[in-house]
């Protein structure tokens, strides 16, 4: 068994590299900081080294058979309830998982400084900072380039369509409304209503799109060019 200043070695061990992926996410106001990260590493350390060491003075005793692991496996299953705590559900828009799935990462490394592999905690660390930070760009980019400006042309009868009932039918959690004109026709008595949206995939476009042809008074919805 190693020696007690071993053993705090990788608690602190433990507690660095829990900071260093909590300060990622401490710095964006995420559900889930510093000390979150740190104390689910450092107790995940702890919980490796109670598993590994903590009972060797039964495994002596005749008829003994001990798994040095069974106390450690709990963490991988356990700490999946303070991840489902970090996942927020707005409206139908779901926040927080990649912070839960950093809460559950970090328990990972605080099993394996707790087990001594300190090279691979090292490297595990690196790796999902690594993601956590010049990954995020690239996502967006990928994200953004599957989202396209969009911009509808509505026939409604004259008074049917508002301003609050576009703003009821979009949300808070809807695409943002950049631009709206009304354009009256006084001799059919109905209004040409075009709504520029911001960007969105198509599968968001085309359920926006049949909520308004849904709306009382709309007579036709067609889309058309964004310049």
């Amino acid at each position: 068994m190693p020696g007690n200043i071993e053993l705090i070695a990788r608690l602190l061990f433990a507690a660095v590299l829990g900071g260093a992926i909590g300060f990622e996410r401490e710095r964006f106001a995420f559900p889930a900081g510093l000390r979150t990260h740190m104390l689910v590493c450092v107790a995940s350390s702890l919980v490796m080294i109670v598993s590994a060491f903590g009972f060797e003075d039964t495994r002596s005793m005749p008829n003994i058979a001990l798994d040095p692991s069974r106390v450690a496996a709990q963490v991988v299953s356990g700490i999946g309830f303070l991840g489902a705590g970090a996942i927020l559900l707005r409206g139908e828009v779901v926040r927080g998982l990649t912070t839960a799935a950093s809460v559950w990462a970090v328990a990972g490394i605080g099993l394996a400084a707790g087990g001594g592999l300190y090279v691979l905690a090292l490297a595990a660390t690196v790796i999902i900072l690594t993601t956590l930070t010049w990954v995020k760009p690239v996502a967006r980019q990928l994200r953004a380039k599957g989202k396209l400006r969009r911009a509808l042309r509505l026939q409604v009868d004259r008074g049917a369509i508002t301003l609050p009932v576009l703003c009821r039918l979009f949300g808070e959690d809807g695409p943002r409304l950049r631009h709206i004109s009304v354009h009256p026709d006084d001799d059919e008595q109905r209004d040409f209503i075009t709504i520029s949206l911001s960007r969105m995939s198509a599968e968001e476009f085309v359920a926006y799109r049949n909520m308004l042809c849904d709306l009382i008074g709309v007579r036709e919805v067609e889309e058309i060019e964004v310049h």
